[in-house]
């Protein structure tokens, strides 16, 4: 590219991680544009879609989460990784409100690095039978969306309110406290759409 290419291309990747981080992923491209100082044509012909622009502001995003599920299982103790992991994880989802906005409307895609950790960790942590054994990746999903929806309701009035609602949602996780659950856990697809629908 140009050098007024990848400058543009910058510029308009600072915009949005700002507006994503402040006012989640609905932010209009217009104003990412306007903000970068550039016109929408610019932003299209760097970007085509939203997707597409959502990917590259948040390609480090991915790749932390992938470090802290790395740093989960070097872990001695597989319940206090697994804690450390989705503790890590809200974290992120609590400092930016467009991630978080991405954590509650996508899934892990099997194959990927991170779905592979992910799935490691889950299994780690119910060998060691800290983890209830009925707990399955896609429940973690919903985990992630429902701490999600917390984090969107009270970042403004109480910002760590999130920090409650995910230690009331391990106590429910542990083996100890487990009773049977009452409908069986959703496959991949179903976890996806449900989410797309967020």
């Amino acid at each position: 590219m140009r050098k007024d290419a990848v400058q543009n291309r910058e510029r308009l990747l600072q915009a949005a991680r700002q507006l994503f981080a402040d006012g989640g992923l609905d932010v209009p491209l217009e104003e990412i544009a306007r903000t970068a100082g550039v016109s929408i044509g610019t932003l299209y012909n760097r970007f085509p879609t939203r997707d597409a622009l959502v990917e590259a502001v948040f390609a480090d995003r991915v790749a932390t989460v992938a470090d802290l599920a790395e740093r989960a299982l070097a872990m001695d103790d597989a319940w206090d990784g697994f804690v450390a992991f989705l503790t890590g994880v809200c974290e992120l989802q609590a400092a930016d409100l467009g991630y978080n906005d991405l954590a509650a409307r996508t899934a892990p895609v099997d194959g990927d690095r991170g779905y592979g950790l992910m799935l490691k960790i889950l299994d780690r942590a119910q060998r060691s039978g800290e983890l209830r054994p009925d707990v399955t990746l896609a429940d973690m999903a919903f985990v992630l969306w429902g701490v999600a929806a917390t984090i969107r309701a009270t970042h403004e009035v109480v910002p760590g309110a999130w920090r409650r609602h995910l230690a009331l949602t391990l106590d429910g996780l542990r083996t100890a406290t487990a009773h049977p659950l009452p409908a069986p856990p959703m496959f991949t697809e179903q976890t996806r759409a449900a989410l797309r629908k967020c």
